[in-house]
Order: structure tokens, then C-alpha cells, then sequence
């Protein structure tokens, strides 16, 4: 029997060197592109994926005369290989954010399971619409559905909340699968995902597939599977790793939300699931529609300048009114705090008049504040001692409820001290305040009412959420204190007062975004008030009462607010009149770090000025939080107006830094915040 002869493929191997494509040998087997397979790797084993098979004769001579190649050593489920498409848009991702391949993968696949449990998926009812497509709807209807077979398009639907937006995505998703066709809907959170299951549940026929952090592993493996067999339309709805899923016959891609900070993933590769969403609908040839209240400035100006034909607005709601917005001055303009005032603090009285008069009408009340916990920090009166975490340098906060001073920023956390333990001082500062400080001040006051936050703190899986969702719905709960976590998508009936405390911090954030991050929180807030009412009030306590933002908020400003922010946009050269970047270095050793980064700004302009390319780099700068287990990081800062020259930069950093090896580095293209 003759020896089968051996053949050669080029691997993506996950692990974070510079040459992350290596090249091995296989007994004769034919590895297509995308399959995963394990390989050695110096004295241990990795996973990777075959990307290319068609190597020559003589780049196999060349590589066989400087190394000595090893054997893919396993070849994993072929259930779970790639397809092209699917490695195209990989390959695409690695490029754009300057990312190894093998890595991004790996990173991006579920858990591959040998014996994964049985689990079943949930099908629909195909039940008739409750409601019609009114005036305003109908239109934007008809005019994307008479573009859903012209190939990649992009659409914009702007419209306030509560407009019906999800009667207009349901329309568009049942023509699409009556075409034979499946759905890619992307939602920013979670915490959205039970409402939209139960409504494409109820009004759909095909398998609504829910993808994300909160089902199991065997059902991913499930989910993975049934796509990769399925030969009939399928909805799939989920966070933003539900991008890579492999929906092959895809006919129409949504993603709702579109501006929410959260499709934008922090850690690994910096990607963000909305434009990896826009280019996975470019390579299957299907039209992409992003909807939100608060567009980001981004797309705001690219479909109000350049695609107008495709941007669509819905500025009244289908059922209630917009809430009346009151502004209440937290300043104290000099007057002394009385004794009632610090039992009420941090809530203003006015603020506890309009909840009670809401309480009095049988009415549910929202508070939200962007902070967890019971106090910000903790300091001691007579020597000014600071608890901070020793990870980071950043305060604890504590948390009233598990009796503990926590991190934010590291797994850090120890028991509320009794004393100082500098000076032995017994009467300790608590500064600032979050949610539990807000349940407990409205719990003093109104003892007879059902009180109960809506945190992650609180809210630590899907069944909680769930869970407190449901009871609220029931008329089971009178006040939900908040995070941002409930700002987000959720119709509530008898919701017509909404109380928004800690709005400041977010506006004098040092960031270029911060006054369009606060917009859309609060835009997003006052959707939850006033949905099924005529009457409804949103009050928001503030220190800085006279800042233009909350004009546009007041008067419900459909796009002035837009319009505003783009006036320091251009002059500051900011997206959308660039394109940015960020370079993130750590090391333990912070003055080699800094003389590091310094050397190559210098290298990197010398570098553009040779080439003619236009890239300003700035810094470098410590970040925010400059020191975290004991790595200090610090930042440059990338912009220009020409993408190309800025990813010909990217590139040049990538592969050819002369920075010490033990550094940590990290290239984060299209960055959610500068700082």
C-alpha cells in the first residue's frame, strides 16, 4: 500500500505572537479552510484554524529549509469547521482591527462540547399582528421591503421610543422569511432579549434561536449545530457574539440600539458588533437596518448627509405622550441643609414630593443613578485616611448590604472597617451614594411600599432578571432604583414618574463624547415614562441646571441636539470628521513604559512624515485607571481623516514596535472613549 504523501496547510494558531500563521503537515489528509484543528506549538498544544491549503512547491522548499515543520495532532468536531464566508469575515476582522487571526477566532467560537446535554429550541406561534402598520409606520415599511432584494444596503429607522419601531422590524423579518430567507437581530443587552423572544415567539413560524452569556453551553453547541443543518429560515436574536453564528442563508440583518456602547467588547480583540454586523451583511449580499432613539453621532451624520434616501424618522409615539421634563436645582446657592434634608439625602424635596403624589395615584415609580453600591467611598474624619483598592489606587465602594468595601476595577474587596487604620478613629466618612443608599432613604420613607433595585449587583443572572421584570409588571413592586441596565427597551404600564439623580459625573467625564453619552441615557430614561399615559413627568436633580443639553432634552429636540454637538466635532477634528484609534501599552516597570511609547510617537511621526501620511498621534498619556495588579498602562491616541493612512500606521506599529517584548499591547480601532 503506497505511503500517503504528505501535504502542507498554513494554520492561524491561537496564541499572541506577531507570526501567528504557521505552516504544518498533514498524512495525506485534505484540511479545507476553516477547519479547527490543534497543532503543536514549541513544547505544549494549540488550537487554530486551516486558512489556506494551496502553498507552492517552492514556499514549501523555502520553509522546509529553515524549519524542521511538525503535524496537525487532532482535527476537531466538522460540525463546528468554518465556512468561507464565515472566514472571510474573520480574516476581515482581524485585518480591520490589527488583531491575530487565530486568537479572534477562538475567542469568538462557543465552548466545543464532546457530549453536550440534550436541549430543545423554542419554535414559533405564527400568530396574526395585533396591531397594524399606522401612517407613519407604513411608508418606512414599504419603502426598505421594496429595496430587500437589491443586494447589501443600509438603512437608518430614527425614532423616538415608543414609536413602534419592533412593528416595523416584525413586518420587514416575516417578509424577508417568506422568501425563504433567515434574520441576524442584534440587541446591545441581556437584559433585552426575554421581551423580544416572547414577541417573535408569538408572531413568527420559524425557530427563534437566543444566543447569549445567560444560556448554556450545551445550547450554544445546540444553536451552533442546528445552523450549520438547517435548511429552512431561522431567527436569530441575541447579543453581539451572536454575529458569528453561522447563519448562512441570511436575508436581512437589524440591529437595534445601535448606538449603546455595550456592541463594543473591551477586552480581547475591541471589536464592535454593530459594524462586524454591517460587514457580515455586506459579504451575504442582504440589506442591514440600525434603529434607535439616540443614534450615535457617527451615523446620525452619514445618513443625514450622505444617505438621506435611506434614512428614516418616526418623531411621535404610537400610544401615550412624551413626559414633561423637570429640571430641580441641587445647588444650595448658600442655605444651610436642615436636619430633614440629611435624612433625605441625596434626594432633593421636591423629588420625594412628585414621588409621593405618583405613589398616591397607585402609580409605579423609576429612580436611576449610573452608580452601584451605598457610598463611593469611605474616609476617615480625623486624618483624612482613603480606602482605596491597592490593585488600582481607586477608592472601594462600599456596599451597605453584604457589609463590604469593593473594587470596581479588580476582584479586590474586604469587611466594612470599624476603624481607621491609620489613627484608630471609629467615625468614618461615607462620600457619595448608588443605589443602595437611594433604596434605603426611600425604604425609611415610604415603609409600606415594595422597594427593589435593578443592578448588577442584584441582578446577577437571567432568571433574577426575569424575575423582578415579571413582579414589576404584576403590580408587585411600587419603586425600582436603577442602573442604566433599565433604561433600555422595557415597557412598563404604570410607569408615568421617572427620577434621574447623578446625571453631573457623566457630563464633566473628560471625554469627547461624554455631553452625546449623556444625551442618549437620558433620552433613553425618559422612554420609559409616559408610554401609556397623557400625562407623564421625568425629573432630573442636577448641579449644573443652565447646560445646554437639557434644553434639547426638555423640549424633546428630535436632532438639534445632533445638530449642536457636531459644531465642536469638526473644530476639535473628532468622529465623525476622522477616524480614531488608541494603542494601550502595561508593564510593571512605568518609566521604561513611558520612554517606550515616547520613542516611538517620534518614530511614528518621523514614519508619516517620510510616507505623506496624515495621522496626528498624541501622547502618550496614563489611562484612567493607570495602575492595575500591579501594571501600569499608558495610551496613544491615533486620528486623521484618511483611514487608510491611519490603518498604514496601525500596521507599522503592529509589526515593527521596538518597544521591550514584556509589554502588553493592545490596538483599539474605532474607540468608544478617549481619554
Amino acid at each position: 500500500m503506497d505511503q500517503l504523501k504528505t501535504q502542507y496547510c498554513q494554520v492561524a494558531v491561537n496564541y499572541p505572537g506577531k507570526e501567528d500563521i504557521l505552516t504544518y503537515k498533514t498524512q495525506g489528509e485534505f484540511l479545507a479552510p476553516g477547519t479547527l484543528v490543534e497543532v503543536p506549538l514549541g513544547r505544549r498544544k494549540a488550537k487554530g484554524v486551516v486558512v489556506s491549503f494551496d502553498l507552492n512547491q517552492s514556499d514549501i522548499d523555502a520553509i522546509l529549509a529553515k524549519y524542521k515543520l511538525k503535524a496537525v495532532t487532532e482535527i476537531f468536531d466538522p460540525e463546528f469547521a468554518l465556512s468561507e464566508s464565515e472566514l472571510d469575515l474573520y480574516m476581515w476582522m482581524a485585518k480591520y482591527y490589527h488583531y491575530n487571526l487565530g486568537m479572534l477566532v477562538w475567542d469568538c467560537l462557543p465552548k466545543i462540547l464532546k457530549r453536550p446535554r440534550e436541549v430543545e429550541l423554542e419554535f414559533g406561534q405564527k400568530q396574526e399582528f395585533e396591531h397594524q402598520l399606522n401612517s407613519w409606520q407604513a411608508p418606512i415599511y414599504e419603502s426598505i421591503k421594496s429595496k430587500l432584494n437589491n443586494g447589501f444596503d443600509r438603512f437608518y429607522v430614527h425614532g423616538v421610543t415608543g414609536s413602534g419601531k419592533t412593528l416595523v422590524y416584525l413586518n420587514l423579518i416575516k417578509e424577508v422569511m417568506a422568501q425563504g430567507k433567515s434574520v441576524l437581530f442584534l440587541l446591545p443587552e441581556i437584559n433585552l432579549t426575554p421581551q423580544f423572544t416572547e414577541t417573535f415567539k408569538k408572531y413568527l413560524d420559524c425557530p427563534i434561536l437566543s444566543y447569549h452569556s445567560g444560556v448554556t453551553p450545551s445550547y450554544k453547541n445546540a444553536v451552533w449545530k442546528h445552523l450549520k443543518k438547517s435548511d429552512r429560515p431561522v431567527m436569530v436574536m441575541g447579543v453581539r457574539s451572536s454575529v458569528f453564528l453561522p447563519v448562512e442563508n441570511l436575508g436581512l440583518v437589524i440591529v437595534d440600539e445601535e448606538h449603546d456602547n455595550s456592541f463594543k467588547q473591551s477586552d480581547r480583540c475591541p471589536y464592535n458588533g454593530r459594524d462586524v454586523a454591517i460587514k457580515k451583511a455586506h459579504m451575504h449580499n442582504c440589506p442591514v437596518i440600525l434603529g434607535s432613539a439616540t443614534p450615535s453621532l457617527e451615523n446620525f451624520y452619514t445618513f443625514t448627509r450622505e444617505k438621506r434616501e435611506n434614512y428614516f424618522t418616526m418623531e411621535e409615539r404610537a400610544a401615550g405622550s412624551f413626559p414633561d421634563i423637570e429640571l430641580i436645582d441641587s445647588r444650595r446657592q448658600g442655605a444651610k441643609r436642615q436636619d430633614d434634608d440629611m435624612f433625605r439625602w441625596p434626594f432633593e424635596k421636591e423629588s420625594m414630593d412628585r414621588i409621593a403624589q405618583a405613589l398616591d395615584r397607585n402609580e409605579q415609580v423609576l429612580v436611576f443613578v449610573n452608580r452601584l453600591g451605598f457610598a463611593n467611598y469611605l474616609q476617615c474624619r480625623a486624618c483624612g485616611y482613603k480606602f482605596e483598592d491597592p490593585n488600582t489606587g481607586v477608592p472601594l465602594r462600599y456596599f451597605k448590604g453584604r457589609n463590604v468595601l469593593s473594587s470596581g476595577h479588580s476582584d479586590y474587596q474586604i469587611p466594612m472597617p470599624e476603624i481607621c487604620p491609620d489613627c484608630g478613629n471609629m467615625n468614618l466618612l461615607q462620600k457619595g451614594f448608588g443605589t443602595e443608599r437611594l433604596q434605603e432613604v426611600l425604604q425609611k420613607y415610604y415603609p409600606e411600599k415594595v422597594i427593589e433595585r435593578f443592578d448588577r449587583d442584584e441582578i446577577t443572572n437571567l432568571e433574577k432578571l426575569e424575575d423582578k421584570l415579571d413582579r414589576f409588571h404584576k403590580g408587585e413592586i411600587d419603586i425600582f432604583v436603577g442602573t442604566q441596565m433599565l433604561s433600555k427597551g422595557h415597557n412598563f404600564k404604570r410607569v408615568n414618574t421617572v427620577l434621574i439623580l447623578g446625571i453631573d459625573s457623566m457630563l464633566n467625564f473628560p471625554d469627547f463624547r461624554s455631553m452625546e453619552k449623556t444625551y442618549q441615557m437620558l433620552v433613553q430614561i425618559l422612554g420609559r415614562s409616559g408610554r401609556f399615559s397623557k400625562e407623564a413627568k421625568v425629573i432630573i436633580q442636577t448641579l449644573l441646571p443652565d447646560n445646554p443639553l437639557f434644553d434639547y432634552v426638555k423640549e424633546h429636540s428630535f436632532s438639534g441636539f445632533y445638530e449642536f454637538e457636531l459644531a465642536p466635532r469638526e473644530i476639535g477634528a473628532f468622529p465623525p470628521y476622522s477616524k480614531m484609534a488608541a494603542i494601550h501599552a502595561s508593564s510593571r516597570h512605568r518609566d521604561k513604559l513611558v520612554s517606550g511609547l515616547s520613542f516611538e510617537v517620534r518614530r511614528l511621526n518621523d514614519y508619516c512624515q517620510k510616507k505623506g501620511l496624515e495621522v496626528q498621534i498624541f501622547g502618550p498619556t496614563p489611562a484612567m485607571i493607570e495602575r492595575r495588579a500591579n501594571l501600569f498602562t499608558w495610551s496613544l491616541a491615533l486620528s486623521s481623516k484618511n483611514v487608510g493612512h491611519l490603518h498604514q500606521v496601525l500596521h507599522i506599529f503592529r509589526n515593527f514596535n521596538q518597544l521591550d517584548p514584556s509589554f502588553s499591547l493592545k490596538i483599539d480601532v474605532d474607540p468608544y472613549t478617549i481619554i
